[in-house]
């Protein structure tokens, strides 16, 4: 059951990450060619890889994560290096769903404005994907940081009964 629910919770984080890490590969490429057509297309990619990949293995990596926790009998919150991932998988969640995702819509809509009246508005389109890249890097390393107290496994603060 310990082994099932890792291989869940493992494989999830692999998913979860992977898919984040290659939207800021993507939209950098697509970003150097100056191109709103091309700009937006990969927005969109972005945004439905993000349904489909970051979504739901978020949903999994909870399930496994606790499920694991469970049966390996860890106190939750009174483990310190589960607590502060969990924390730290929030405030990627909060940064997410906040800040990157609405930006994102912004950018598409923005490039799909210039792609179909032959003008973009490359300052407001900077001004979005600036306010990505800040919100998009603590989306991607809260939950990289988290990785990494998963596998060291720290002694830190949990909350005292």
């Amino acid at each position: 059951m310990l082994l099932g629910f890792k291989l869940i919770h493992v494989a999830s984080v692999i998913v979860f990450l992977g898919n984040i890490t290659t939207g800021v590969f993507w939209k950098a490429h697509a970003d150097r060619t100056k191109d709103p057509r091309i700009i937006a297309h990969t927005l969109e990619g972005i945004i439905r890889a993000d349904r489909l990949f970051t979504n739901p293995p978020l949903l999994l990596l909870v399930i496994g994560g606790v499920g694991a926790a469970i049966a390996g009998q860890y106190p939750i919150l009174r483990t310190g290096w589960i607590l502060w991932s969990i924390i730290l998988l929030t405030i990627s969640g909060f940064a997410f769903g906040t800040k990157v995702a609405p930006l994102q819509r912004a950018m598409l809509a923005t490039a799909r404005a210039g792609a179909e009246g032959g003008t973009m508005d490359w300052t407001r389109y900077g001004a979005l994907s600036h306010g990505w890249a800040i919100w998009g890097a603590i989306a991607l390393a809260t939950p990289a940081i988290a990785v990494v107290l998963m596998i060291v496994k720290p002694i830190l603060p949990g909350i005292a009964r």
